[in-house]
């Protein structure tokens, strides 16, 4: 699987001459650009442990982003193109440098746009042996064929689900279909992925992460969000891990939309009630005190 010489990795579908060097909507080009990989203390328990845990998520952070959310707390590098062009030959080094230092697994962050370089430095990691389980982070806006493509390569789809309503996702996020997108996106992970498996440490080694991130002054969307998960749920008969998060900052250009302060306790109590009526419960519900800007880590090129 190479570079597109028409672009169609994302839904955007932006037929970008990526082969040829030409930048597609993401931002991405012909060349591989990742802004940090290392350890990292602050995913789900299931994945990097306690805080104190040393070991941590081996996470991979990956330049450019297919959405273009206005309160991105990572716009540095999906955003602003912070980041190192590396070799696929190199990325496969980290992957396996990442398993030698403990990581629990390997942490994949918005990495769609380069799925082609993606699928072969874990072969390569792979024949190397790398023999982690590998986490899938993504915004949730991703088509059918990618998920597919990643069949065989992704053993945990950490996912977020953020929008149940396409005219927030379209002034958010620039992606009216968001919600579609991610609803069909999210069934074929279910069904590809099966029912959470863990270890005998509690880390999860195949399965799904929902993540669902509250907004201030959103609450009836994120609702809208919880129903939409609860009747997959039901539909496909197949359960995954709720992550419902409080940590909004307000990053960027979150301001100019009217997202400039964070949650209340009592909108977060209605959205936390809400998943407990639906029975979202087997998962995780940040603590209203979660919204740190600890969270983001410095992109300073660091394991690159």
């Amino acid at each position: 699987m190479s570079l597109p010489h028409r672009c169609h990795l994302c839904p955007r579908a932006c037929g970008a001459d990526r082969a040829a060097g030409q930048a597609g909507y993401c931002g991405a080009d012909d060349r591989l650009l990742v802004a940090r990989a290392a350890l990292h203390h602050w995913e789900e328990p299931c994945l990097s442990g306690a805080p104190e845990d040393v070991r941590g998520s081996g996470t991979v952070f990956f330049s450019g982003c297919t959405l273009r959310c206005c309160y991105c707390q990572n716009y540095p590098i999906s955003q602003e193109g912070v980041g190192k062009a590396i070799t696929v030959e190199h990325l496969a080094e980290i992957f396996l440098r990442l398993q030698s230092e403990g990581a629990r697994n390997i942490n994949l962050v918005t990495a769609t746009q380069y799925l082609p370089q993606v699928r072969h430095a874990l072969d390569l990691a792979r024949a190397d042996g790398l023999t982690l389980p590998v986490a899938y982070n993504t915004g949730g806006y991703e088509t059918v064929a990618a998920v597919k493509a990643l069949a065989g390569y992704v053993d945990i789809w950490l996912t977020d689900f953020k929008y149940a309503d396409p005219d927030l996702a379209q002034r958010l996020s620039s992606a009216r279909e968001y919600p579609a997108v991610a609803e069909s996106a999210l069934r074929q992970m279910l069904e590809q992925t099966g029912a959470p498996v863990y270890d005998h440490e509690g880390f999860l080694q195949r399965g799904v992460i929902v993540r669902h991130l509250a907004l201030p002054g959103c609450v009836r969307d994120s609702r809208n969000v919880l129903k939409i998960l609860a009747r997959l749920q039901k539909e496909t008969g197949i359960p995954f891990v709720p992550s419902l998060m409080s940590q909004f900052t307000p990053f960027y250009k979150a301001e100019a939309q009217g997202l400039g302060r964070r949650i209340t306790t009592y909108e977060y109590r209605q959205v936390v009630d809400e998943a407990i009526r639906l029975g979202l419960t087997d998962g995780y519900m940040q603590e209203k005190s979660s919204a740190r800007e600890e969270y983001t880590p410095p992109f300073d090129l660091e394991g690159v």
